[in-house]
């Protein structure tokens, strides 16, 4: 909303200033004024002749307040335009570190996310905000570029089963000899694909966006739900699944959590080797926060390429799509989801080959 302008920030710390150095110096001047009240006596008093033969009179009250009264009223003007100069030299001093803040802000808010203010100097507020500016903006800018990855990744694997369907679509109107079968067949696949790609893109973006209701559950029973539901998958790939743990209370959404765990059990069943592989689930509770691990065997992985795995659209072995080969979304959507629900994923290459995935997640509070 559009706001009227106020005064400046600058002007309200000088006219602090010099208010409070006005106080102080009024404060001394009414100490001096009280102490020397104490000394001199309400009428003057005539002495009698001296030595001399003079005759002295000591001054009352009367006389003071001649004498002093002039001379405080000019320190205290004294004290106005020094605290007036003053205190517009000290704030604009101290402001300079909120101009180039201001200004960072302004470049930033334009478009120019690879700005930094890298303040130097000592800590204070002042240098505390900027860094903490600087590392917003570093995750803007790795958001940003994220997100422009995903769209171009995302919008090639949405144009490919488009492109195919077309294709498809073309010849058979060009040939009257088509398999009309095998072309339903195959439209159905590539439709499926495409579907399938569409949910996946749809459970991403609902937990990015954190648009869903929390309920008290336990990762124990997905885990069973989970391998349950891809024993089939392994059995064909002749995987075996061993699945333990204890109960693990966790706080939030029961479809994702569950979606979570299928994606990460289905990524070791598929990324495992050909013959003889095995998958080990665990729940646990550890404090404050309860977790599983998916580990499996498979192909050798080096640490820059576990790195990348969570990106979407990145398949880690480089492996040419197979019938369980999936989107490449799957521990993309496993990270957006664990941090939608303020946990941790952690991707670990083994020694001996595969990949561990450990997921840590907030406990549930008793009661709920």
């Amino acid at each position: 909303m559009p706001r009227r302008r106020g005064v400046s920030v600058r002007l309200k710390l000088t006219f602090s200033y010099a208010g409070f150095l006005m106080l102080a110096g009024a404060l001394l001047l009414a100490t001096v004024w009280v102490f020397l009240l104490r000394y001199v006596p309400d009428h003057a008093i005539t002495s009698q002749p001296g030595l001399d033969g003079l005759v002295r009179f000591f001054p009352d009250r009367s006389d003071l307040q001649r004498a002093f009264v002039p001379r405080a009223a000019e320190a205290m003007a004294f004290l106005l335009v020094f605290g007036l100069l003053g205190g517009w030299l000290l704030a604009g001093r101290m402001l300079a570190p909120l101009g180039r803040i201001t200004a960072a802000t302004r470049r930033v808010a334009s478009g120019s996310l690879s700005h930094r203010i890298a303040m130097e100097g000592r800590d204070d507020e002042f240098h505390e905000l900027a860094d903490s500016f600087d590392a917003m903006v570093d995750r803007l800018e790795a958001h940003d570029a994220e997100q422009q990855r995903f769209a171009a990744n995302a919008s090639h694997e949405l144009r490919t089963p488009l492109a195919i369907t077309q294709t498809l679509l073309d010849v058979a109107r060009n040939d009257p000899d088509v398999d009309v079968r095998s072309l339903i067949d195959r439209l159905h696949e590539v439709n499926t694909r495409a579907i399938e790609l569409t949910e996946a893109l749809l459970t991403l973006s609902r937990a990015d966006q954190r648009s869903f209701s929390r309920e008290r559950v336990d990762l124990s029973l997905l885990a069973e739900d989970a391998v349950e539901a891809l024993v089939p998958l392994a059995d064909k790939r002749g995987v075996a699944i061993d699945s333990d743990g204890t109960a693990a209370p966790a706080f939030g959404s029961h479809a994702l959590l569950l979606q979570l765990m299928t994606n990460l059990v289905h990524n070791a069943i598929v990324h495992n080797i050909a013959e003889g592989g095995t998958v080990q689930v665990s729940t646990a509770v550890d404090g404050n926060r309860v977790g599983f691990t998916v580990e499996n065997t498979g192909p050798v992985l080096a640490p820059e390429l576990v790195a990348t795995l969570t990106e979407p659209f990145r398949r880690g072995t480089e492996r040419v799509h197979s019938d369980h080969a999936g989107l490449g979304l799957g521990l993309a959507i496993a990270k957006s989801i664990v941090h939608a629900h303020d946990g941790m994923l952690t991707l670990t290459a083994r020694a001996e080959g595969g990949l561990r995935a450990t997921v840590l997640l907030p406990r549930a509070p008793s009661g709920t």
